[in-house]
Order: C-alpha cells, then structure tokens, then sequence
C-alpha cells in the first residue's frame, strides 16, 4: 500500500500554528514511507472562503518548504462529484430528504434541552416518501445506523467507541444544495485514496459519522489519528490573546522556517532527549505511535531558543536569504552596503531573530542620525586627540580589512598609553551610534573605509563643538 496523507484546511484565514503542525505531521508521515502528500482547499462554505485566505495557506506552505506533491485541489471545483455521490445515497436508502423547516427544529432542539436531553434531529422525514408539500425546500440528510457503535481504531488515543444511538442523521446537503463538510471529506478522501488522516482532535466526533458514510458507500475508511490541540500558557486553547498564532507572523517577528518546524514537530511528538532535528532527521524518525496524547503548551521562549540555534548554526548564506526580506522591511536596499552573509556571521551570536538582526544592522547601510544620551558620554574632550589620530592612520591603511584595522587600534592605543577599549568604544559610538555592535575592526571592515572617515569626521567635529561651548 502506497501511504497518501493530506493537509485539508479550510480558507476562512490565516494558516495557524495548530494547521502547520498537521501538516508537517502529514507531510513527515508521507516522506518517511515514500508516499504521497496532497494539499485540499476545503472552500465550501462559499461566505467565509477568500481568495486572500488561500494565498496565505500557500504562502505559509511554501515558507515552511512543506511542498506538496499534489494539488492544490479545491472543494468548489468537484460540485458535480459531490451531487453524484449525494444521490447515489438517496437511491440507495442510505440518505433521505428532509423538509422539517427552521422554526419546527429550532422547537424540538428547545423541548430537548428542558428535558436535559442531547439535542438531536428525531428522524421525523426518515421514513417519508413524498414532500409534505408541493415544491417544499429540504435538506438531505445521511440516515445513520441506529443500533450498533462505531470503534475509531485512533493511532494517537486508541479505541474510541461511538454508539450509533447517539449520532443523529446529519445532514449531507443544505436547502440550496451545496454538500456539507462530512460528505465532502468522505467523497475527496475516497477519489483521492487517502490512506492515512491525520488532523487535530477536534475532529474526533465527525470521524465516526464519516466511518458510516466509508460503509454505507462501500468504501474502506482511512487510518485516523488525532492530534491533541496546542494551548497557550494559561492552559487555554492557543489563540491570537497569546501573541502570533500565524505562520506568517512568526515570519515577521524574525523566525527562520526550519527553526518553526522544529518547534511544531516536538510540541506533541519526541524521540529520547533530542530536541533539535534536521528535516531529513524528522522524516527518518517521525513515527504516529510517537504522537502524545495530552496537549502540549506553547513556550515562546523555547521557540527562541531553537531560532538562534538556528541563525548560528545554519549556513550564513541561507539565513542571509531570509534576512533580506526584513531589511527590505526598513526600506534599505542591501546593496547599498556589506553582503548580507558577512552581516551574518558578524551579528548571529547577538540576534534571537532576524527582525532583530536587521533592525541592529541598519547602521551599515544608512547614515546614523545622532548618539543618543548613553552613548554621547563616550565623546569626550580627552578623546579627541586619540581618535583623529585614529582616523588619519585608518586613512592611509593599504587594504580595508579586519586584520589591518585592528593592529591599527592597538598601536593607536598603545601610542596613547590607553586599554584598547578606551579608544574603541568612542570608536563604536563614533561609526555605529550606539555602544554595542560585533568586534570593533569587523565592524569597521563591514561599514567600509569612505563611510568609516566619514562618521570618524563627524564624531570628531561633534566633539570639538562640545569643547568650544563648554
């Protein structure tokens, strides 16, 4: 058996955190038995799907390099499928027309809850032949075994035993025609041999009324597998009042794609002690049976964690990849200074994302502005004399490198009778605007000799100004 999984959201938004996780266990799942991962739009309910919301699915997809080896399809474009199925059913006794209006449900639904009842359709049409009416609307609803249960074999939670007495006949096709969620699941599932259904537990309830659609069709159901929901730190259902819940947003805050999947993978799933894996480790490992059962709790400060790991051990041309999309977020062109991938070796051990590697790079791309009030007090009087030397010895340096400036800075320093970081620090503050960057000559090396006289003459004329108002 060729194993075929799918990742089927729903486009009513964004891809969340919770949706990605499926799909990487579907994805994994599919890549360690050499099958078959296919990606469904389930679009049907035509007044919350949007085009915007199936970009953002592909968007996030496509970050996460979860790459899909068939479709997308799209629920809305299979209409006629659906209809075919949906009469086969009625032909064959297993689904009936219902013409029971709003009003008598909305009644029957209010008697069963005075009566502390679980509200359920009564099977009032289940036997009927005709329409109570000419032309009466109806829905079509699937007629549900009464006597029996129904046994999810589920590979994350075990038996889970469903008596057929508590699953009314739900309904497979609205007033207007269109097929619900339970029918269509069932009909994409089959045509498009879906051998294994992994997806989150809240789902668990419509597995056994789809078990009953597999067999009322003839069809041998899919193995499921139900994956506990992720929650936030207050032990409630992860949702945006814990911060970023999308994909695309972790994206913004700075977070490489593999850092997330690694994240995603062991919030429910772990292997020993290890907590960071390759994919093509994940793909050799993932293993459904490894799946918790109980929920697992987001822990930003993990995810963070796994990201610097991240930025400093990936090669620095990859993660420059990524980090130019958040200097273009600042408006700088990266070619109006240092290559990217030197930026990054220079700046991964101070960055826990890449929004925050951009934003403390800008100085090597856009003019500094000013000092502000802690790093001003490094440009003194006493400063002056050491730092224009500087300057005209950096000036006359054959070769702008790191190496170079750095026996530069030392023998300035030594000349001055100063501990090097007396004259480097003015020096960081004189090129940077602020007190903090990678090792001084790096520093110096990545702004570039023109920009570096440049800033030193600035620094150097604020000083002077300093003096002749004091």
């Amino acid at each position: 058996m060729t194993v075929r999984t799918r990742f089927a959201p729903s486009p009513t938004g964004y891809l969340h955190v919770g949706g990605a996780r499926t799909a990487l266990y579907s994805w994994l799942y599919a890549r360690r038995h050499g099958g078959t991962f296919i990606l469904r739009i389930e679009d049907t309910d035509i007044e919350r799907s949007t085009a915007e919301s199936v970009n953002a699915i592909l968007e996030g997809m496509t970050w996460l390099g979860l790459e899909y080896d068939e479709g997308p399809f799209a629920q809305t474009e299979r209409m006629d499928r659906y209809y075919e199925v949906i009469a086969q059913l009625v032909e064959a006794g297993h689904a009936y027309r219902c013409y029971c209006s709003k009003e008598r449900l909305e009644i029957l639904r209010e008697q069963q809850s005075a009566a502390k009842q679980k509200p359920r359709y009564d099977g009032k049409c289940r036997s009927l032949k005709h329409a109570p009416v000419a032309d009466q609307p109806f829905v079509v609803r699937f007629k549900n075994p009464q006597l029996g249960a129904v046994v999810v074999d589920d590979k994350v939670r075990g038996n889970v035993v469903f008596q057929n007495s508590e699953l009314d006949d739900l309904i497979i096709a609205r007033s207007d025609g269109t097929p619900t969620y339970n029918l269509t699941v069932v009909v994409d599932d089959i045509d498009m041999r879906i051998t294994h259904v992994i997806r989150g537990d809240d789902h668990l309830n419509n597995t056994p009324r789809q078990i009953n659609i597999f067999k009322a069709l003839g069809k041998e159901s899919p193995v499921y597998a139900h994956v506990p929901m992720i929650l936030g730190p207050d032990s409630k259902r992860l949702s945006k009042r814990h911060g970023a819940v999308s994909v695309m947003q972790y994206r913004e805050q700075g977070l490489l794609p593999e850092a997330l999947l690694n994240y995603l993978v062991r919030l429910g799933w772990s292997y020993g002690d290890q907590e960071i894996f390759s994919k093509d480790e994940m793909i050799e490992l993932f293993d459904i049976a490894d799946i918790n059962s109980s929920a697992s709790t987001f822990n930003t400060e993990k995810l963070l964690w796994l990201n610097q790991h991240y930025i400093k051990s990936s090669q620095p041309e990859h993660v420059a990849r990524h980090l130019s999309w958040h200097v273009g977020q600042l408006g700088i062109d990266p070619a109006n200074g240092p290559e990217l991938e030197k930026v990054v070796v220079a700046q991964c051990e101070r960055a826990k994302t890449l929004a925050e590697m951009a934003q403390n790079s800008v100085y090597f791309y856009r003019d500094i502005e000013g000092y502000d009030d802690k790093a001003a007090k490094h440009l003194k009087g006493d400063i002056l004399e050491p730092l224009q030397n500087l300057r005209e010895r950096l000036a006359l340096l054959p070769d702008w490198r790191a190496d170079l400036i750095h026996q530069t800075i030392n023998a300035v320093a030594e000349s001055h009778d100063l501990k090097l970081g007396k004259i480097a620090q003015p020096l960081r503050v004189a090129v940077t605007g602020g007190t903090v960057s990678p090792p001084i000559d790096i520093t110096l090396e990545l702004i570039g000799c023109i920009r570096t006289m440049e800033r030193l003459d600035r620094a150097l004329e604020y000083i002077r100004r300093l003096d002749s108002a004091a």
